[in-house]
């Protein structure tokens, strides 16, 4: 995959670097993460340095930026917002002009960056000076997804299993031909026979029992979380474990961006869903919040939980003339469901949670 590649070149730099330099030659980030910095930069540099005037306070922002090295490394290049749309041209020719070095990985094309958003036709140019500027290197006649060979794809009833170690998510089924059963997906279908109620029933139990498990018996209350001068609302949280859960309207339902997204990746090691929907057409602003929202977990390493009425690969269905529009976004959501199976990997679920580290070390 596109991201195992970048970290091969990047954990090159890395072990190639001279000890004795002090100041750091890379950095690698989410393209999320980088944005948001780069607009609280530009935000300190007005209210908190006084600087005045557009060019000075983007001067401000380089600066800042290629302080921690002059190798970028982004994962998941993307644009969905019109501000950062308008502003990236001026910001990567800056970079550019002072030295330094971009490699990105992105589910698009230059070309296909930011199709159909606000004021396009102003972000154009940045896309010619893209394909101008940089390498362009396609990775789109692989067949293979790499996130599904790495989670074997195994299942169990009323759940999606992994195989592992990690006894925290043991199932007690130790004569699984596969070992070890690691559960973190959960299908809990709508109640129509018997059947189907006892697997509804089952998947619950299972996720409700693997919650108090990770919380080991630990006050669970609400709390807050401080997100660029507001709170964020957490309905469940054990603050001696780390771990939270939310309904997934609590996390969907209402606008949220990365920002909060992050915040909770920053917060909380294991994070559980509950009450995940299979989505249609008619419910693209909740999809883009779910995929805003495993970026985000991905992003942090978090361990994520999910009790849905469907499996991932159904959870976001556009058929018939009125999925015509949102082509985007079952292009985005299908880079989820990809995410979501690697996230229940035994490789996955072995990495060290990172919070609020940021992988920018020389």
């Amino acid at each position: 995959g596109k991201t195992p590649l970048m970290n091969v070149f990047y954990d090159s730099l890395s072990s190639s670097s001279s000890s004795s330099s002090s100041s750091p030659h890379q950095q690698k980030v989410h393209f999320h993460k980088f944005m948001l910095d780069v607009h609280r930069q530009m935000h300190l540099a007005q209210t908190v340095h006084g600087i005045r005037g557009s060019d000075a306070v983007l001067h401000h922002v380089l600066t800042h930026i290629l302080q921690k090295g002059r190798i970028l490394c982004f994962d998941e290049f993307q644009v969905t917002d019109v501000a950062d749309a308008l502003l990236l041209r001026r910001l990567f020719t800056g970079l550019v002009d002072r030295g330094a070095v971009v490699v990105a990985t992105s589910n698009r094309s230059p070309r296909e960056l930011y199709k159909g958003g606000l004021q396009r036709e102003l972000f154009v140019p940045f896309v010619d000076w893209l394909e101008e500027t940089l390498v362009v290197v396609g990775m789109w006649d692989s067949e293979v997804d790499y996130r599904l060979v790495m989670s074997g794809g195994r299942g169990v009833a009323g759940g999606v299993s992994v195989s592992g170690n990690d006894s925290d998510y043991d199932d007690d089924d130790d004569s699984n031909p596969h070992g070890r059963v690691h559960e973190t997906y959960f299908i809990q279908r709508k109640r129509n026979n018997h059947q189907k109620h006892h697997q509804h029933d089952r998947a619950r139990q299972k996720f409700d029992s693997l919650f108090r498990k990770l919380t080991k018996d630990s006050p669970i209350e609400s709390t807050v979380i401080d997100v660029q001068n507001r709170q964020l609302f957490v309905p469940h949280a054990s603050l001696e474990c780390d771990v939270a859960k939310f309904s997934f309207y609590d996390l969907c339902g209402r606008a949220k961006g990365a920002a909060d997204y992050l915040a909770i990746g920053e917060r909380f090691h294991t994070v559980f869903v509950e009450d995940v929907p299979a989505l249609t057409f008619h419910e693209t602003n909740l999809a883009r919040r779910w995929i805003t929202f495993v970026d985000a977990m991905y992003e942090c390493r978090v361990k994520l939980v999910v009790c849905a009425e469907t499996a991932p690969e159904e959870m976001f269905r556009v058929e018939g003339e009125g999925g015509r529009e949102h082509t985007d976004e079952v292009f985005a959501f299908e880079r989820t469901r990809s995410r979501m199976e690697e996230m229940r990997s035994e490789r996955y679920l072995r990495k060290t949670w990172v919070g609020s580290i940021t992988e920018s070390h020389g």
